[in-house]
This record gives structure tokens, C-alpha cells and sequence, in this order.
């Protein structure tokens, strides 16, 4: 026990054992400079520089931008980007589906067919009442760049009011696309959504209301097929035409010439008119609201 006492008292000791350094003149052996020091302060003043190290290189690289220069380190502002992109991404991915249900809603119309509507009820666990919306310059700019890009998007289209019920629509002046001989009228059981009226080849089609050109194409069963969106959700369709005068997104007034009588398309068995008028996604009858 003594021995390791006095090994422990040796220890401390040399710990406190004074060293002069000296800095001298190797010609003249002039000292320069000394410092007194101890093995307890080199220790002290060496644990004290590494924990300073430590600290500073520990904050540059969290707040600075040299940790960007780290291997392997990802930059914050590509981090929010990524973020960004995402809600993009899914932000595109609705819009592309609500586009797919739009054109194959547009593919059942041309073949006769009843489009398919879905209805998202609305979210009642949420209180919106306490919402308080102040369009920014910004988002007016934004606006008005969108509604400029979309002027043709039937979804933004506004050419008259809305009406309620089928009875409104009565109240519009339909101009008869063509006149002639009904051969076959509108009968839903048949699934024959439209009405067909023969004419001579080469007679004009004129549009019933005024509106926008959604559809201007050619189909294996109907042909050449031009769609017009009208106000008040009415969408009027002309196939088996010979020509079509109007292209995609052109506005067009009623009465005017927008395709020619034809017999285009596998299911014509001649020069004739085959029309369809659709009222807020459902097939009405042209003959209720038209005179041939």
C-alpha cells in the first residue's frame, strides 16, 4: 500500500514539475524567448485546442455552406426541391386522371355510349367557415395568365348561365343544323342517342348554338366527327361528315358552316346527318328543341 501511494504521489508530482522553454540564437546561443510550462499545462492547453477544433468544425459544417463540399452531404435547397416536386408530381397526377375520365367520357359519346359521372361528396369533418381569402397582385397575374392559357378549356368556358333544370334549355333559340328528312330519331332503348337526317352530299352543317370547337376528328365508326361545347352544359356533336371546316378551339356562332353532309365511317349506310345534343352529360332529344 505504501508503494502505490507513493507511486500515485511520484505521478502527480511530475505532473507539477516546472520546464522552462527556451527559444535561443543558434550563433550567438542569445536566448529569445522562454515560457515555463508543466505537464499539467500542456495537457490542460492541449485538451482545451482539440475541444476548440472540435467546436469549430462541428459549426462549420452545420452552418455553413462548406458542408455542400462534404461527399455524400445533400444540399437543403435540393432536399425543398425534391419536396416541391412531389407536390407537383401528385398535383399532375390528378390532373391526368380527370383528363383521362374527360377523353374517354368523349370516346363514349362518339360511339353512343353514356359517359361516366363521378361524384366526390364532400369532406364535412372539416370547419372551413373561419377561411379568410385576399387575392395577392401575384396571384391576380397568375390568374389572368391561366385564363388566357385556358380560354378554350371547356371546364373554364362561360358563355351563359348555368340553368337548374332540362325545362331552361327550351328557352335557347336552336338553329337546325341541317334540313331535310328525319330517317331515324332519338331512341334510348336502341341506344341510338341522336337523331339522323338525310340530305344531299355536300350540303352544309351548321352549328345549332354558338360555342367552342372540343372535337374536330376522324373515327373508324362515325367518321369525320366535329364537337361543339354551347353554354347552359350543352354539348352538340355532327358525324359522318365529309369535310370539317373547323379545327379544335375555334369559336363558332349559330348558323354557321362548320363541316359538309358526307357518308363517311362504317356505320353510314349513306349521305346523311347523324346528330347528337347532350345536356349536362346526358342525351336529349334533338327533336324536342330542334325543327328539321
Amino acid at each position: 500500500m505504501a508503494e502505490n501511494k507513493e507511486r500515485k504521489g511520484n505521478w502527480r508530482n511530475r505532473l507539477r514539475v516546472k520546464y522552462r522553454l527556451v527559444i535561443m540564437n543558434e550563433e550567438t546561443f542569445k536566448e529569445r524567448a522562454s515560457l515555463l510550462l508543466t505537464p499539467m499545462n500542456v495537457i490542460v492547453l492541449g485538451g482545451s485546442l482539440a475541444i476548440f477544433l472540435v467546436v469549430a468544425v462541428t459549426y462549420i459544417i452545420a452552418f455553413t455552406p462548406l458542408k455542400e463540399y462534404i461527399p455524400g452531404y445533400s444540399d437543403s435547397n435540393l432536399r425543398k426541391q425534391v419536396y416541391h416536386n412531389t407536390l407537383r408530381t401528385d398535383s399532375l397526377e390528378k390532373e391526368l386522371a380527370m383528363k383521362d375520365l374527360y377523353l374517354q367520357n368523349i370516346n363514349l359519346i362518339i360511339s353512343g355510349g353514356i359517359p361516366d359521372q363521378q361524384t366526390q361528396e364532400p369532406d364535412t369533418t372539416k370547419d372551413y367557415e373561419g377561411i379568410e381569402f385576399s387575392n395577392s397582385q401575384q396571384d391576380s397575374a397568375m390568374r389572368a395568365m391561366v385564363e388566357q392559357e385556358e380560354r378554350y378549356n371547356i371546364q373554364n368556358l362561360q358563355l351563359g348561365v348555368q340553368p337548374s333544370a332540362e325545362g331552361n334549355i327550351r328557352n335557347l333559340f336552336f338553329f337546325a343544323p341541317l334540313k331535310g328528312d328525319v330517317t331515324a330519331g332519338f331512341d334510348s332503348k336502341e341506344r341510338h342517342y341522336a337523331v339522323d337526317v338525310v340530305a344531299k352530299e355536300n350540303e352544309p352543317i351548321k352549328a345549332s348554338l354558338d360555342g367552342t370547337v372540343i372535337l374536330s376528328t376522324w373515327t373508324y365508326d362515325a367518321g369525320h366527327v366535329i364537337g361543339i361545347q354551347h353554354s347552359s352544359n350543352l354539348t352538340s356533336f355532327y358525324k359522318h361528315c365529309s369535310a370539317l371546316l373547323k379545327k379544335t378551339g375555334e369559336s363558332v356562332k349559330a348558323g354557321e358552316v362548320i363541316a359538309i353532309v358526307g357518308n363517311s365511317g362504317e356505320l353510314s349506310t349513306g349521305p346523311h346527318l347523324h346528330f347528337e345534343l347532350w345536356f349536362n352529360g346526358r342525351p336529349v332529344n334533338p327533336q324536342d328543341y330542334i325543327v328539321f
